[in-house]
């Protein structure tokens, strides 16, 4: 993890007034993650327990829930959406990716309860950029996380991500056309993607990667398996109680009507 630059975290979110504050808070925590106090920013990392359900609820508008987002994975109506702020070469993300997020995918996007959103933050200049523009590409013919799983696989980092390696990535990530995929990557969609993803977390005040929203709910870097975990789960019971609790009124609405009307 490390630091971003401060460019475009002046403009403004247009879900709500709430976000101000999402931003404040979202900023603070990834700072926390990633002061210069000589111990391991991602075991100093810290999460959001700030119970401000009204800040929350307008950054879970975030999730795009679209059912064709190739960049991410799981039910559209999912009832936890996790937005994933991330560079490919960021190590903390690698470790995320490799540790951490399979067994996610298997204990909750499998079931149905969880929707992963790839949100593309480069923060380490060109290669960076080329590599998220890379992603995006991939994922134009399907691959994405295939993609995502060779670029952040033990050491993949390390070699870089130039023209000749991010092509090699794409057909060990099984990307059919590679010609289209060239193309793709350096095309005026691809920037315009990759932009609008970054912007959004510049807006948010991320300012290190990775950064999460769990139903809105921030966390910053790569942290214990089990913070993730609890986190979805109190997304989803929570859910499950606001369900139930509209239903409930719902229903009894309906019987006061019917009550009245017999009467």
């Amino acid at each position: 993890m490390a630091p971003s630059r401060n460019r475009n975290r002046s403009k403004p979110l247009a879900i709500g007034a709430a976000v101000a504050a999402a931003a404040v808070l979202l900023g603070v925590v990834s700072y926390t993650a990633t002061k210069p106090d000589g111990r391991d920013s991602a075991a100093t990392a810290e999460v959001s327990s700030d119970p401000q359900a009204d800040v929350y609820s307008e950054l879970a508008k975030l999730a795009r829930r679209d059912a064709g987002d190739t960049l991410a994975q799981g039910r559209a109506d999912a009832p936890v959406v996790l937005i994933e702020y991330a560079d490919f070469k960021c190590g903390y993300c690698g470790k995320f990716a490799r540790d951490t997020e399979p067994a996610l995918v298997k204990k909750y996007v499998d079931n149905g309860t969880l929707r992963i959103e790839w949100r593309n933050f480069p923060i380490f200049g060109k290669e960076s950029d080329a590599a998220a523009r890379a992603a995006w590409a991939a994922g134009q013919q399907g691959r994405f996380w295939q993609f995502h799983a060779a670029a952040y696989a033990d050491g993949a980092k390390e070699k870089g991500f130039g023209d000749a390696r991010l092509k090699a990535l794409a057909e060990e990530a099984g990307v059919e056309d590679i010609a289209r995929f060239t193309r793709d990557a350096g095309s005026e969609a691809a920037v315009k993607a990759v932009k609008k993803d970054q912007e959004e977390a510049y807006r948010l005040g991320a300012t290190s990667t990775p950064s999460f929203l769990v139903n809105g709910r921030p966390i910053a870097g790569a942290q214990p398996a089990e913070t993730f975990t609890e986190a979805i789960e109190a997304a989803a019971e929570t859910v499950k109680t606001q369900k139930a609790q509209k239903t409930g009124k719902t229903k009894t609405g309906t019987t006061g009507k019917t009550d009245e009307a017999a009467k």
